[in-house]
């Protein structure tokens, strides 16, 4: 018996293999799903069961590619907004054995009306739960998000409070097998690990130490998550299975000529670090560094962009069109690989972004420059803990639509927590037609290090 997880970095997302007696199953499969096969094989196993533990918002599932891929059948929970097209309907008690193992099937509602958890036991030794696959209802640390149903904000927070007490009715012994650890946009409070028991959470995870229902509730209607506009293209792709295999490759070098032909009608994407961009950059290129792609890219692209991008090598190049390929956006013609000192000795045309540190800051927010705004780009709850005095806050993701709030002729100094999403903050604004744009490094780390006060 084994169960083997597969995690996808920047979405957090972990997947998992399990089986027994050459029989395998595959839970929550990403779209790149060549691995499970794979690894299947490794273990002398065949696939046969597909399970998904909810219709993903944030990625691309990969259940009705593996399913073409290996024979398997693929099991949903049932939904109300309609069933998912290629795969069959599981309720609670439906049970499937795989050798010794045997899973049985848990309606968890709540995060979205059809999550299931699928819980697992040892035939051979006990009749007790040896593990439960919670998908995003219950996280190391944290629960689900609720707010998909604006308009039953209370109905579905009450479901998520009944569904962590039927999980967690199966004892503490049980492993817990999340389907997001920290960093995933699903939740904001995830342990920094991947593993748990049931009664490890019981006892320290905040959420499940709210014991009255009234008050889980009135805890999760006061939550605010963000929602990528992306996320409706993931759960139409995720309904109709509509989206092809992703088997990604290194997109080809461009040249010069090359790249100037594809700038006219595909959106120039930066995926090196941040210092790199700040350096020298193309003009009019968005920056959005290799990692935060999954976080970001949704915000500021449509499915339909073709996308061109810079980066620094090949490799980096790949897990750049990895991480767009799993959230939607296919069209990749190329990657420019020109370092950039080579490009602006040949009189190609580039830009580059000043820094300031958090001395410039000060004196500029004790100045009197009607013209300078401090720019805060962070989340609603990173706000809430505090700010720069006279800072204006726009959440990163909704700045191009808040532009119109910004004169042109202003100068602006962008800011986060560290200076990685002010740097993208500021890209957006220069690519936009503002001129006087610098990005504070350090950002909300440095102002608090240099001891300066902040409002709460």
């Amino acid at each position: 018996m084994f169960v083997e997880s597969i995690k996808s970095p920047g979405l957090a997302q972990l997947s998992y293999l399990i089986g027994d007696g050459g029989e395998a199953a595959v839970i929550d499969p990403r779209r790149d799903c060549e691995i499970y096969a794979e690894k299947a094989r490794e273990k002398g196993c065949r696939i046969t069961h597909i399970f998904e533990t909810h219709r993903n918002e944030d990625l691309i599932s990969g259940a009705p590619i593996l399913a073409q891929l290996t024979g398997a059948a693929v099991h949903h929970g049932p939904n109300p907004a309609g069933d998912v097209t290629y795969a069959d309907t599981v309720r609670e008690g439906d049970d499937f054995t795989f050798g010794s193992m045997r899973l049985k099937v848990l309606e968890t509602p709540g995060h979205t009306d059809d999550s299931l958890s699928f819980a697992i036991y040892d035939q051979d030794f006990g009749d007790q739960a040896i593990g439960v696959f919670t998908g995003d209802a219950l996280f190391v640390g944290d629960v689900g998000r609720t707010d998909f149903y604006p308009d039953r904000k209370e109905e579905v927070a009450g479901l998520l409070y009944d569904s962590l007490q039927k999980i967690l009715s199966l004892g503490n012994q049980a492993i817990l097998y999340p389907a997001h650890g920290a960093g995933s946009v699903c939740g904001d409070n995830m342990a920094d690990r991947d593993f748990s028991t049931l009664g490890y959470e019981r006892k320290y995870n905040p959420m499940l130490q709210i014991g009255d229902r009234k008050k889980f509730i009135e805890k999760k209607v006061a939550e605010h998550h963000e929602q990528p506009p992306y996320f409706r293209n993931m759960e139409q792709l995720n309904l109709d299975g509509s989206a092809p295999a992703a088997r990604v490759v290194t997109p080809p070098v461009l040249d010069a000529d090359d790249f100037y032909r594809l700038i006219e009608k595909a959106e120039v994407i930066d995926v090196r670090g941040v210092t790199a961009y700040l350096g020298a950059h193309i003009p009019g290129s968005l920056a959005i560094p290799c990692d935060m792609i999954p976080a970001f890219a949704g915000w500021f692209l449509d499915p339909e962009d073709e996308i061109v991008l810079v980066a620094d090598s090949s490799s980096q190049a790949q897990a750049a069109a990895r991480h767009l390929a799993r959230i939607g956006f296919d069209r990749v013609p190329g990657f420019l690989n020109t370092a950039l000192p080579g490009w602006a000795a040949a009189a190609r045309p580039f830009s580059s972004t000043a820094v300031v540190d958090a001395d410039t800051v000060k004196a500029r927010v004790q100045g009197e420059d009607r013209d300078w705004q401090l720019l805060d780009v962070r989340g609603k709850k990173e706000v809430e803990q505090g700010t720069v005095p006279g800072a204006t806050t726009i959440y990163l993701g909704h700045l191009p639509e808040q532009l119109q709030r910004l004169p042109k002729g202003g100068h602006y100094t962008v800011m986060c927590a560290s200076g990685a999403r002010a740097t993208i903050g500021a890209s957006i604004l220069q690519r936009s037609g503002f001129e006087n744009v610098d990005v504070f490094l350090g950002s909300m780390g440095a102002w608090k290090a240099s001891g300066n006060s902040v409002i709460e």
